[in-house]
């Protein structure tokens, strides 16, 4: 079939069957930020705290993005304009210079963007259960990847401002294992390089060409052998892991340039 259209870049000699309504999410607003956040709070572990008391200093070793809660507000005296309130929990990871012990805490970043999400008024009722929809807020979504951990210091408490203490949900605080010191006359910094996409997004019913319907062009490959030795034997020997490389080509990922 030469005309069959397939998932991917479209030829110009391409022809469209029909246009078709689907329901989907439309993205009224969106943008992407690429935040640097200095002096964030560290809260630690209890058995963290214990070796910051007596560490002269700390350095960076990673940070994970637990969570991201997204608060979406109308602005009232601008038509169609929202906030988007977006907080960050993050694992972050240290390492004290004067014995290389690993500390681990929770820090808390608080963002707002205004974004335009255009209005609605209906009410959406569906026959997937007993649910109403009311259709006049937009979604806010963000799209985030683990920051990278820049820089750590440690201060006297008597030397820094105060702090506000988070409210951090139960859920983030049992992925610790333990308690967090909140109050502590050692404390500790981080900065953190933060990269996100945020958006407004709505339900909308939008016409769009169809060229095909859309078929698998790939067969399933499995297998009913279970004998380990057998699937071993059709894995291909990893050669480049037994020499080493000529040389070495630059990384070109975000996290690389700092390495």
């Amino acid at each position: 079939m030469a005309d069959r259209v397939v998932p991917g870049p479209i030829d110009s000699s391409a022809l469209i069957r029909e246009a078709v309504c689907i329901h989907t999410k439309k993205i009224y607003s969106s943008c992407r930020d690429k935040d640097c956040v200095e002096d964030l709070r560290v809260f630690p572990t209890v058995s963290s705290q214990t070796y910051i008391d007596s560490a002269y200093s700390v350095r960076p070793r990673s940070a994970e993005l637990l969570s991201a809660v997204v608060d979406v507000e109308e602005i009232n005296f601008n038509r169609g304009y929202y906030t988007v309130d977006v907080t960050y929990y993050y694992r972050v990871t240290g390492e004290i210079v004067s014995g290389g012990t690993t500390v681990v805490g929770l820090s808390v970043f608080n963002k707002r963007v205004i974004l335009f999400g255009s209005e609605g008024s209906v009410k959406v009722y569906s026959s997937e259960g007993d649910v109403t929809t009311q259709a006049d807020q937009p979604v806010g979504v963000v799209e985030a990847v683990d920051p990278i951990a820049l820089a750590m210091q440690l201060v006297d408490k008597a030397g820094s401002g105060n702090d506000p203490i988070p409210d951090v949900p139960p859920g983030i605080l049992a992925l610790f294992g333990e308690d967090l010191v909140f109050d502590a006359d050692r404390l500790w910094y981080t900065t953190l390089g933060q990269f996100s996409l945020i958006r407004l997004e709505r339900d909308s019913q939008l016409v769009i060409p169809v060229y095909n319907y859309s078929v698998p062009e790939n067969e399933c490959d499995g297998t009913v052998d279970d004998d380990p030795c057998s699937l071993f034997g059709r894995i291909r020997f990893p050669v480049e892991e037994f020499y080493p490389p000529d040389r070495i080509e630059p990384a070109d990922t975000y996290r690389g340039l700092i390495q």
